[in-house]
């Protein structure tokens, strides 16, 4: 038989195109893989049957076969009421999950009257204040009937115990109620940087609300370690790899410093991935993402039970990929990037609008985008074999390397003292930006290509309906809240935030205290106020 390397140099003599064969992220490939490109491989070690450790293969042993995906799209703007109606929508026209985009003044806890918040309210998402506007978010939505996924940080507990207060409203008991809240700081510092508390205090209100759920709330994911932002922050598929994982590895150091056995919390650890153009690249991201993470709780930290090993993953298409050029052409990025999601073993997915680049998604557009996942799963065929591209030597080549150099990443950031030292230091902070330049320089020299930008790009304008946030939303907002403000017992409130300060001051686990506060009808922006006296603001430190 002609071996690879006698393959490659007849390989050489022949015409090929004039540009480098690498992945999205600048790893080198090859034309043609072997067996000789997996010399040691063992296929129980390395990969297993799916549902087995280390779980290259998927986490389930039936995976779409007994189970699809859950169809979660990313949904929020203007006031409660505007949202409800277009979950309402997406609930009637097939989606399997809830998932709630806040604006800004609730990303960054504050009250929609604050003046900071002037022109941002219900922009970029919807505008949540006091426990009036959760009730009318979730107004005829049972909430032991859908999982709802919160994309929120620093307000994390805030909005969770908002979210189960509405739960009593309903008569819903806890452990009926499922869903996740993101509440992963760490990425905070090094992405998306919507902070408002310095990294240890952050922790420690990521742990309460760890032990908080494990006893009271059974169902609901306690956060959510996110590469997504790191990834959109311009970060490779290896360094989203990495500081993901970094992050929960550091998220499960802390909890268990603080007391909590592993196999209490780890089973409702969750996590969420970019899923970029590459398609191969991606697969194998979320490849070596499960058995990396498998090792890491049954081999260094000891977890005795297997649902503690598993990876469980929300996944998105990307963002930072679509253009306002052609927008159009974006239902195919999507497209390739949700089957790659897919073909990875994702939980749950999230499809992009096309008009995402200039606007929050239409209506038609979201039907669009929500068509796309429910084509991939009753259309396709791709949900009738599990994991269907293991065994590929490229595949299985790349998952290696990936998890090879996504392993040095960790081992780096271990010899700094872990992640939040290596926040400090501005290390990955600084790899990320030096990978976003890089990439916008190989763009920018054409070594890249990005379709309808740097090629294949026309004269056309920008031609297509996108949605319009009326001025007067802001108005009716802040109107809202002074409501609530006039109609709420003031007293109970002052009492109530006065002892959620004494709670924070004495180290005393928060969410009973936040709890009541939000009962109180307490504005997310008075509660994060009061623990900002105690916790202090996070200044984001200089590095070059």
């Amino acid at each position: 038989m002609v071996s690879k390397k006698e393959w490659l140099e007849k390989f050489a003599a022949s015409p090929k195109l004039e540009r480098s064969f690498t992945t999205l992220s600048d790893l080198p490939v090859d034309p043609l893989y072997t067996p000789e490109d997996l010399p040691d491989f063992d296929y129980h070690r390395d990969l297993g049957q799916p549902g087995d450790y280390p779980y290259t293969r998927g986490i389930h042993n039936t995976m779409y076969r007994g189970r699809t995906w859950t169809m979660r799209q990313f949904s929020g703007f203007g006031t409660a009421k505007e949202t409800n109606e277009r979950y309402k929508y997406l609930l009637a026209n097939g989606t399997t999950g809830l998932s709630v985009a806040f604006d800004f003044p609730t990303l960054y806890g504050r009250d929609s009257d604050d003046p900071r918040s002037r022109g941002e309210v219900g922009k970029c998402g919807v505008a949540i204040d006091t426990l009036a506007d959760m009730e009318q978010l979730f107004s005829g939505i049972p909430l032991d009937q859908i999982t709802t996924s919160m994309t929120i940080n620093p307000p994390a507990p805030i909005l969770l115990a908002m979210y189960l207060a509405v739960a009593e409203k309903q008569g819903v008991s806890w452990d009926k109620v499922g869903g996740t809240i993101q509440n992963d700081m760490l990425k905070e510092y090094i992405a998306q940087k919507t902070w408002i508390y310095p990294p240890e205090p952050s922790l420690k209100i990521i742990v309460d609300v760890m032990k908080f759920t494990a006893e009271k709330v059974p169902n609901w994911n306690t956060i959510s370690i996110s590469g997504y932002h790191i990834r959109e922050a311009g970060s490779t598929a290896v360094q989203e790899l990495a500081f993901t994982l970094c992050d929960g590895m550091t998220y499960v150091k802390a909890a268990i410093a603080a007391g909590m056995d592993p196999d209490v919390f780890a089973p409702r650890l969750s996590f969420f991935f970019n899923a970029h153009s590459d398609f191969f690249e991606e697969i194998a991201k979320y490849r070596a993402a499960r058995r990396i993470w498998s090792r890491f709780m049954k081999e260094e930290i000891g977890a005795k039970n297997p649902r503690s090993w598993l990876l469980r993953f929300h996944t998105q298409t990307a963002g930072c990929s679509l253009t306002a050029q052609q927008p159009l052409i974006n239902i195919v990025r999507t497209t390739i990037q949700a089957l790659a999601a897919v073909i990875g073993g994702t939980q749950s997915l999230h499809t992009n609008s096309l008009d995402e680049t200039l606007a929050l998604p239409t209506e038609q557009a979201v039907t669009v985008a929500l068509r796309t996942q429910q084509i991939l799963a009753e259309e396709s065929g791709v949900a009738n074999v599990i994991d269907p591209l293991g065994g590929s030597y490229f595949v299985e080549s790349l998952t290696n390397r990936l998890e090879a150099d996504a392993l040095e990443y960790i081992r780096k950031i271990d010899e700094m003292g872990g992640m939040i030292r290596a926040i400090e230091r501005g290390y990955p902070q600084r790899e990320i930006s030096n990978a976003a330049y890089h990439y916008q320089q190989q763009v920018d020299k054409n070594e890249k290509t990005i379709v309808a930008v740097n090629k294949f790009a026309t004269e056309e304008a920008i031609n297509i309906d996108t949605l319009y946030i009326d001025e007067a939303i802001e108005k009716r907002q802040v109107e809202n809240l002074q409501r609530v403000r006039e109609n709420r017992d003031n007293e109970a409130v002052a009492k109530n935030l006065r002892a959620l300060k004494e709670t924070a001051v004495n180290g005393g686990n928060l969410m009973p205290a936040i709890l009541d506060c939000v009962r109180s009808y307490a504005s997310l922006g008075e509660i994060i106020n009061r623990l900002r006296e105690v916790f202090g603001e996070y200044s984001d430190p200089a590095y070059l």
